[in-house]
């Protein structure tokens, strides 16, 4: 595998990277990510021939990515003058499969070293595509963004790794810095957060997660422009049921009859205007 430099919680976009390339190699797959295949076959070119290289397990995760794109998209039918903010963009191909017209603005970031690696493996985009290497709680950033204009901040796979008061001074600082817009991201229930030591799929990436929320909707709270939308289901996804090989498909049945599994994850939407309503 290729000497990436990544450390810590910046390795976990290598198995989220892996799911959306093993679901292009699918007859008819959800996101058809050619850029994820290319670049893990650079990061990893054998990384489909060691044991279980080609379970798609990890199909959840491509679900996910599909709701945000999805949301996303029609965001952007709607407001064609927006910016949007990509946080823990990873190697995400994201701005290629969506396409934005060329009057949006839109900002990539992730850590220094992740966006490094991300200029290396993917290509140059025209039309108002940055990349910003940054630690996204480090909030200076938004001064280099554009304002007066609808913003959408879309966060996969990130707000779990933050603390709790990252993640509201995150929320409220976007909100605060722009008229109106979307905020989409997918968090993790309080017990997955509390158990997040144990798990074995973080420990292999030294990582673990920060916070967790049983209502997310409850986040509305914290700013009065802010309000919650809906949510997109993962687990139990009509998606993932119908597109994921059968025995994936019988063990997501399974997990979800656990209790606390089949919300364990949550993909939720919040939008904000120039006044409460």
């Amino acid at each position: 595998m290729t000497d990436t430099g990544l450390l810590g919680v910046q390795k976990t976009l290598t198995p989220v990277l892996k799911a959306k390339a093993l679901d292009n190699r699918l007859p008819d797959p959800i996101l058809g990510d050619t850029y994820a295949e290319r670049v893990m076959r650079l990061l990893d070119p054998a990384y489909d021939q060691r044991r279980f290289g080609t379970s798609q397990v990890g199909l959840v995760a491509v679900v996910r990515a599909r709701a945000h794109d999805d949301w996303a998209r029609g965001f952007l039918a709607e407001h064609p003058d927006a910016v949007v903010l990509h946080l823990g963009c990873g190697l995400d191909a994201r701005p290629y499969r969506i396409d934005p017209p060329p009057t949006v603005d839109w900002y990539d970031l992730d850590y220094p070293t992740v966006i490094d690696l991300r200029r290396r493996l993917l290509p140059p985009r025209e039309h108002h595509h940055t990349l910003i290497g940054v630690d996204v709680t480090d909030l200076t950033w938004l001064e280099r963004v554009p304002r007066g204009r609808p913003a959408l901040m879309i966060a996969e796979g990130l707000v779990p790794y933050l603390t709790e008061e990252d993640v509201r001074r995150l929320l409220t600082s976007v909100v605060d810095a722009f008229p109106s817009g979307q905020i989409q991201f997918d968090t993790v229930a309080v017990w997955a957060w509390r158990t997040s030591r144990w798990n074995p799929a973080l420990r292999m990436y030294d990582a673990r997660f920060h916070c967790g929320f049983d209502v997310p909707a409850a986040l509305a709270a914290w700013h009065p422009r802010l309000e919650y939308v809906d949510e997109a289901p993962m687990n139990d996804a009509p998606l993932l049921m119908a597109k994921a090989p059968a025995g994936v498909r019988r063990l997501y049945r399974v997990m979800n009859l656990l209790p606390g599994m089949k919300r364990s994850t949550r993909i939720v939407r919040f939008r904000f205007r120039e006044t409460p309503v």
